[in-house]
């Protein structure tokens, strides 16, 4: 990589994990196809993805429990929804990095796009509606957004954020379990694409990793300071931005 290849995804990863861990989604999805703009390859693109944001999302929800914005001590049920949500993605993942490597990408990527932006209508529809807290619906949810995180290095965040507030979750917990769970849900993914074989270019892993490592306060401060319910409308605005934008990407490519 030469200075100029160098600085813009260290500066990409900075902001977008700023946005990702602030209001839950948009790292993996916006990155992936800027970085391909860049002239990075796929196959190099989406492992990078991983890794980085595996760090940025432990960092994020280390901070968000430092600042007392949500707690994730080890007996709190936030870390226990972390790590159910954690373990159905890990299943998600190893088996969509196995389909990512065979199918098409377009109907794959099409598929991500539309149910992130149903996901993102459902928390604009619920806005001012209280939801009771349900484990079937979060564990659903946690299976397919973990799915689509590795069919394409994106998807999870927007998905499972948003699918936490639908299945009534606070906005900030919210936020903050899917920085955890998504942390280990990177972890099985890249582990998944070494078993298959895939070169890392670990250039491209380690700019992305110093942008997110250095967001990690940064996010966590927004949420600190930001109101419940404004989070809530964020998220489920970018949600459907994010989704529609996926769609409209592939029908123009």
């Amino acid at each position: 990589m030469t200075m100029l290849t160098f600085l813009p995804p260290i500066f990409y990863a900075f902001l977008l994990e700023v946005i990702d861990a602030s209001f839950g989604g948009g790292y993996g999805t916006i990155l992936s196809p800027m970085l391909l703009m860049l002239g990075f390859a796929p196959l190099d693109v989406v492992p990078a993805i991983l890794i980085s944001q595996l760090i940025g999302d432990f960092l994020s929800a280390f901070f968000h429990h430092e600042f007392k914005s949500v707690d994730l001590s080890f007996h709190s049920k936030m870390f226990k929804m972390a790590g159910v949500l954690a373990a159905l993605g890990s299943l998600g993942s190893i088996l969509s990095v196995i389909l990512a490597i065979n199918l098409p990408k377009v109907y794959l990527s099409m598929y991500i796009g539309a149910i992130v932006f149903a996901a993102g209508a459902l928390t604009l529809l619920f806005l001012n509606k209280q939801l009771n807290f349900s484990w079937h619906r979060l564990m659903a949810i946690g299976f397919i957004a973990a799915f689509n995180k590795g069919l394409s290095g994106g998807g999870y965040g927007p998905l499972l954020t948003s699918g936490q507030i639908i299945s009534g979750v606070d906005s900030k917990g919210a936020v903050a379990v899917t920085s955890l769970a998504e942390g280990i849900v990177c972890i099985v993914a890249a582990l998944t694409y070494m078993v298959t074989g895939r070169s890392f270019d670990w250039a491209l892993v380690t700019t992305l990793s110093i942008g997110v490592a250095l967001s990690a306060p940064v996010s966590a401060f927004i949420i600190k300071k930001i109101e419940s319910n404004k989070l809530k409308m964020i998220i489920g605005a970018m949600t459907l931005v994010l989704g529609l934008a996926t769609m409209l990407r592939l029908a123009n490519a």
